[in-house]
């Protein structure tokens, strides 16, 4: 029986070497403000008396947790410790 990998080989990755450093920190900030959007969608809860129920409130809901994490990204460490992670496996 044939094992299969999930990862691609490893001749096909790019090296971080390869990679322009400011487009890899905004990537990595890309990746905290999904982290973020996770975490806000948890934490606020459809009951805001600000917004009235209708149909289009989840969507203005996720609409305005996706800003709010852009807007945050960064902030939280997520990105620099991922983007030194990177930076020092390089090698």
């Amino acid at each position: 029986m044939q094992s299969i990998s999930l990862m691609p080989p490893k001749e096909s990755l790019p090296r971080i070497d390869t990679v322009d450093r400011k487009k890899l920190k905004e990537r990595t900030d890309a990746f905290e403000a999904i982290i973020v959007k996770m975490l806000l969608d948890k934490a606020i809860d459809g009951k805001d008396p600000l917004l009235p129920k209708d149909p289009g409130r989840d969507i203005y809901r996720s609409m305005m947790n996706s800003e709010r994490s852009k807007q945050l990204s960064g902030a939280f460490g997520y990105s620099e410790l991922l983007f030194n992670y990177l930076i020092e496996k390089k090698s």
